[in-house]
């Protein structure tokens, strides 16, 4: 097992930064903004040959009551319960604050080893400022540069120092483990997106048993893209916690601006998405343009009405109109009812995520592509335009993830919208493929005469 090492402190003191410095990533979003993270954040690091977990936590302050600070708490509580050894990050800049004291109140009754993290200190290594933390009890402060990458591999050393080594274990699974192997058990990377507050949190929390993310009744409770391991029925996933997506006129401060960036990349990087809708609120503009950009990315996509328990009979006839007509694109995508919140519906919803997945990555053989190809031609050729009918030829697969069919003949130029789709169809249906966009590409050879002169 890798070591555990959660990065505690209060807020803007540069946890994120230094998550980032050590993961060597830019996975948790950084801004000169209190209380910016908000979950437990996990990402893997190496120091040399040593290899071992980080967990970035959101601003700590243990005796609030309520609120979504109390949630962020009990986020960092369940971070500490987990670690190994705790870095407790302070700043020498902000100087040494009751919050602080606190933390370390909480900390010295944790029964856990704590590395004592004085940030911001770049130039500051033999300053008498540093003194001043050796109050709170913790140890020997470690005065490092989050920014600047000072002082951070001392630090890890001495957190690391006594903990096993697991990077033995680690390198002889995939030693011994072939190609093709390692694919099938890659784990399929889940985004659950929507607009603000329609309970994404909340729905992942439900899968896992366990309140692992933020949820609150208020919009933009997250703010970054969380991803979370989970094993179900034998299949491992990466669920990943999206922040809502508003209109573009509707952001505005710069922190939600790289919350949007971050939920784009994990759209673009998942093998499926699940697209909740908020039952009480309808479908609206914002649904739409995340829809859209579900299609683009060329997703897989299942649609989850969430709160469907909330609304009476009437509100859910209208909501299935506005569903036909605010988002016609997705009608390849199947639609389910859902309560997050009371854990109902969530077992189709699996069924119909790996479906899709499996539609998305399936394999379509030329031979089969073209024979489908002939028949629909045969049943209904394709129109004429002026002197040219397009003629097509043959078929084969040219991608997965979303599955792409390229047709190859002459004068394709001219193959109608209403053809392609209708081909589009005839594909679908052979191949079942639900819950994924299918694009068709048409390729004409090329006209030995072109070059011929009159």
């Amino acid at each position: 097992m890798k070591p555990v090492v959660a990065l505690v402190g209060r807020a803007n003191v540069g946890k994120s930064t230094l998550f980032n410095r050590i993961t060597g990533s830019r996975d948790a979003i950084v801004a000169d903004f209190p209380g910016l993270t908000r979950d437990r954040h996990y990402g893997d690091a190496r120091l040399g040959d040593r290899e071992f977990i980080v967990v970035d936590t959101g601003g700590f302050e243990p005796d609030k009551p309520t609120g979504v600070v109390a949630q962020m708490a009990r986020q960092t509580r369940q971070a500490v319960a987990e670690a190994d050894v705790v870095v407790f990050v302070t700043d020498i800049r902000g100087g040494l604050t009751a919050q602080d004291h606190d933390i370390a109140r909480f900390l010295r009754t944790q029964d856990k080893r704590v590395v004592l993290a004085v940030n911001k200190a770049e130039g500051m290594a033999g300053s008498p400022l540093l003194a001043e933390f050796h109050e709170l009890g913790i140890g020997e402060p470690h005065p490092v540069s989050a920014a600047h990458g000072q002082g951070v591999r001392s630090l890890l050393e001495a957190a690391l120092e006594g903990l096993p080594d697991a990077s033995l274990d680690a390198v002889q699974p995939a030693a011994a483990g072939a190609e093709g192997v390692g694919d099938a058990t890659r784990p399929i990377r889940l985004a659950v997106a929507g607009r603000p507050n329609v309970g994404k949190s909340t729905l992942i929390n439900a899968w896992l048993g366990e309140e692992r993310l933020v949820a609150f009744d208020q919009p933009g409770t997250t703010r970054d893209a969380i991803s979370v391991p989970l094993e179900r029925d034998g299949r491992r996933f990466e669920l990943i916690d999206t922040a809502g997506l508003r209109r573009k006129g509707r952001v505005f401060e710069a922190v939600e601006k790289f919350s949007v960036v971050k939920t784009l990349q994990a759209i673009a990087d998942a093998h499926v998405v699940l697209l909740l809708i908020d039952a009480t609120q309808g479908v609206g503009e914002q649904d739409a343009h995340v829809a859209g950009y579900i299609v683009e990315s060329g997703r897989a996509v299942v649609v989850a009405i969430n709160k469907w328990d909330a609304v009476d009979a009437y509100q859910r006839e209208m909501l299935e109109r506005s569903l036909a007509m605010r988002l016609p694109f997705l009608r390849f995508a199947p639609v389910l009812h859902i309560s997050a919140l009371k854990r109902q519906g969530l077992g189709p919803v699996w069924k119909a995520l790996l479906q899709a997945h499996a539609a998305a990555t399936t394999k379509m053989p030329t031979p089969v592509l073209t024979r489908l190809l002939q028949a629909a031609v045969q049943h209904q050729a394709p129109r004429r335009a002026g002197r040219f009918r397009p003629k097509m030829r043959y078929a084969h697969q040219g991608g997965m993830n979303p599955p792409i069919v390229v047709i190859h003949g002459n004068a394709l130029e001219h193959v109608t919208p209403a053809y392609r789709r209708y081909l589009e169809g005839r594909f679908r249906e052979h191949f079942q493929l639900q819950g994924t966009p299918l694009r068709i590409e048409f390729r004409s050879g090329r006209n030995p005469f072109d070059d011929k002169e009159a």
